[in-house]
């Protein structure tokens, strides 16, 4: 179930379709060990699990747990760590086919309420495959039941445990950190931050509005989404861009890969003539990284507030 080698600009449009719902590029090295991590074949008595990952973060999430030896396949969005590009690969997570799936034997399929379609997911359940999907409400709370949802179907309760207290713990040093510029900006008199989420993955570019998960990230960040009057993924226009009058821009480091050079990516939409092209306040970081709000969701939250600072 490989998928075949293919350019990388075709390969990217499939992970990342525009309206769609390694950091060492960030310099944030690799994941700390967690002291319980398990061995490979120790996951539970009898057959070990069979699972499919359907979600870039959940996917991350099973690495972590050091429980990637029980995946037999996963979606194109797990993107993150490298090893998971290796992986099997039963397409984009909205677009299953159901033999494709029981083709490799799972014993369950893990991801988010986005997988579909509702008809697929309805022969696996008569197949006897265990769903395990959790609300994509893009939240730290949706990454808490990331966790919870892969250690119980990894039978590694107790990994699990200590990764959510490990998350919680960076959450709280991340969100003081955020409150400490947020505090600063306002002691300075500086208004939050005027921000505007840019993705182009093939085709027109978009902006990003209310329900998305570009829009959790500017609000964690206490900055404004220019475009929270709308909801989803839109085309922009030279027009809303104006009116929009960013202060910022945040896009995926993919956007501007599939557009040649940062020069070519501000020659779209009218972005050149905001005051974040005057500013060259350009933000870019791994698509997956930026909206997946998987297990590096507070050290990605805590690069942005910097960058953004």
């Amino acid at each position: 179930m490989s998928a075949p080698m293919m350019p990388r600009r075709r390969w990217l449009t499939q992970v990342w379709p525009p309206v769609a719902g390694g950091l060492a590029a960030l310099g944030m090295g690799g994941w700390p060990a967690l002291a319980s991590a398990a061995e490979p074949g120790r996951a539970g008595q009898g057959a070990s699990p069979r699972l499919i990952s359907l979600s870039g973060g959940m996917t991350e999430v099973v690495y972590r747990l050091r429980a990637e030896h029980l995946l037999v396949a996963t979606d194109t969005t797990s993107t993150y760590p490298v090893a998971a590009l290796k992986t099997p690969k039963v397409g984009y997570m909205r677009q299953l086919s159901a033999e494709g799936v029981l083709s490799l034997r799972p014993t369950a399929v893990l991801g988010t309420l986005e997988v579909g379609p509702a008809g697929v997911l309805a022969q696996l359940r008569e197949a006897g495959v265990a769903l395990h999907l959790v609300k994509a409400d893009h939240s730290f709370d949706e990454l808490l039941a990331k966790v919870r949802v892969a250690a119980k179907a990894s039978l590694m309760p107790d990994v699990g445990k200590a990764l959510e207290a490990q998350l919680q713990n960076d959450w709280k040093a991340t969100q003081q950190r955020v409150a400490q510029a947020a505090d600063a900006r306002r002691q300075k008199g500086q208004a939050p931050r005027k921000v505007l989420f840019v993705m182009n993955h093939g085709g027109s570019a978009q902006g990003a509005g209310k329900g998305t998960a570009a829009q959790a990230m500017i609000d964690l960040l206490g900055a404004v989404n220019v475009l929270d009057a709308g909801q989803g993924y839109k085309p922009l226009t030279p027009e809303a861009v104006a009116q929009a009058a960013p202060d910022v821009i945040l896009t995926t480091q993919e956007s501007i890969e599939l557009r040649g050079s940062v020069e070519a990516f501000w020659q779209q939409a009218g972005l050149a003539f905001t005051p974040a092209a005057r500013q060259q306040r350009l933000v870019s970081m791994d698509a997956m990284a930026l909206l997946g709000f998987g297990p590096r969701l507070p050290q990605v939250l805590d690069e942005l507030n910097r960058r953004l600072a």
